[in-house]
């Protein structure tokens, strides 16, 4: 407990973001509204993730996705930072947590208006937007594919075309 970073020691008792954003809602109009967003490294790490892993999903399975990103940043079990958890395994091809980051293929933006959408998204939820949308999911996959290690966890959530699980934890057993 020592070596562990008081981040995450205070993720471990500390609820998830209540909805620091002002008048927060799901919403294509209230997104729509927002302004512009940019920002620093770790916004353009969740901007680019959701860009290529949920540009094609509906608003809330881009926050969803965005929700998963940020409960591995608080848990302990991954990288403390967006773009740790992102680029995590990265270098070792279909060895990473996104294949985005390891598929050996180059990123590039050809959506501009998907891009504003995600950014404003990234930004909303790096603001303290809710995550009440994956119950403390830290795995998502597609509806298209039954990864073994699905099996290991507890399904959160189905939005969209994705699953969403978090880790069981067993304390005992008889």
């Amino acid at each position: 407990m020592k070596s562990a970073q008081q981040a995450h020691l205070n993720g471990l008792i500390t609820p998830v973001s209540t909805g620091a954003v002002r008048g927060f809602n799901y919403d294509r109009a209230w997104l729509a509204s927002q302004p512009k967003a940019s920002g620093g490294a770790q916004f353009q790490c969740l901007a680019e993730a959701l860009y290529f892993e949920a540009r094609g999903e509906s608003l809330k399975g881009q926050f969803a996705v965005a929700e998963v990103i940020l409960n591995r940043v608080d848990s302990p079990r991954f990288p403390n930072s967006v773009c740790g958890v992102i680029n995590q395994g990265t270098g070792r091809k279909y060895a990473c947590q996104f294949t985005y980051t390891c598929d050996g293929l180059p990123e590039h933006i050809s959506e501009p208006a998907a891009w504003d959408r995600v950014a404003k998204v990234a930004k909303a939820m790096l603001s303290g937007a809710p995550r009440a949308l994956t119950n403390g999911a830290t795995f998502y996959h597609t509806h298209a594919v039954r990864p073994s290690w699905s099996r290991k966890f507890t399904k959160t959530a189905s939005i969209g075309d994705h699953f969403f699980y978090r880790a069981g934890y067993r304390v005992s057993s008889n």
